[in-house]
């Protein structure tokens, strides 16, 4: 069996080859690049049985080498990205390990994409998957708020974002209530909030409140074109304005 390994950390090259030779009883060759240019050049000259690709390589990242080379062989990603990258492999069906990841979870890895090779189930990159795993890997880059600082008698605590489950304004603050229930003030107004939170997992559903997407735990229709939504941590329901709904029902089918 020849593998292809595309990895610029030598570290991260070490890893995989010990789990490669822990794993195949059999004799293995491999061939070793750390850049795309090395990459292409081996691309065009052999062939592989599967390639074992990280996404970031010393003069870019791999899908710019797998949309610039039509090739058939199975790739099996290894990647640190673990939130919308993470989510593209999933919803494409890419094979991808997660580092920083054990034998077992090489182990694991192999042998169902093994299978899926074996039953035909495995479909090679095409442009439009690569274009989505691109967007994915840019948004992924983005950077937004990870957490708040609150003050408090007593010092001050550190509110994760993806704790939140619903952001109200309170004037010129903000009264957070996370997935538990328990409140918390923001010293920011609500378009400031807004604007630090990743857009993909957080709307605005009226003037004064942002719900959290993971925190949603049901939602009716309502009168007048709104919706009532019942969200962790909080005994009330919410509701969406009448001209947020539209856009509020595009943003949960993303």
């Amino acid at each position: 069996m020849k593998i292809l390994i595309l990895e610029d950390e030598i570290p991260a090259y070490q890893k995989l080859m010990g789990c490669l030779q822990a794993f195949f009883t059999e004799g293995i060759t491999h061939d070793w690049a750390r850049s795309i240019i090395d990459g292409k050049q081996l691309l065009n000259d052999k062939t592989y049985d599967f390639i074992l690709s990280d996404i970031q390589l010393l003069d870019g990242i791999s899908f710019d080498l797998f949309d610039s080379i039509s090739i058939d062989t199975p790739i099996i990603f290894c990647s640190a990205h673990d939130d919308y990258l993470f989510q593209a492999f999933n919803t494409n069906g890419i094979a991808y390990i997660l580092k920083p990841y054990t034998q077992t979870d090489f182990n694991k890895a192999i042998e169902k994409y093994q299978a899926l090779f074996k039953q035909g189930d495995y479909n090679s990159l095409n442009h439009s998957t690569i274009d989505a795993l691109k967007s994915a890997l840019k948004e992924e880059n983005t950077i937004y708020k990870k957490r708040f600082v609150i003050k408090r008698t007593k010092g001050i605590q550190l509110l994760n974002a993806s704790d939140i489950s619903i952001v109200e304004a309170s004037g010129d603050f903000c009264i957070a209530t996370d997935n538990q229930g328990k409140r918390h003030t923001i010293s920011q107004n609500i378009s400031s909030i807004y604007s630090q939170l990743n857009p993909k997992r957080y709307f605005k559903i009226n003037r004064s409140e942002v719900v959290h997407i993971d925190c949603i735990e049901n939602i009716e229709s309502h009168f007048k074109n709104r919706l009532l939504i019942t969200m962790k941590g909080l005994k009330e329901t919410v509701m969406t304005s009448s001209s947020t709904t539209s856009e509020f029902r595009k943003w949960l089918e993303q």
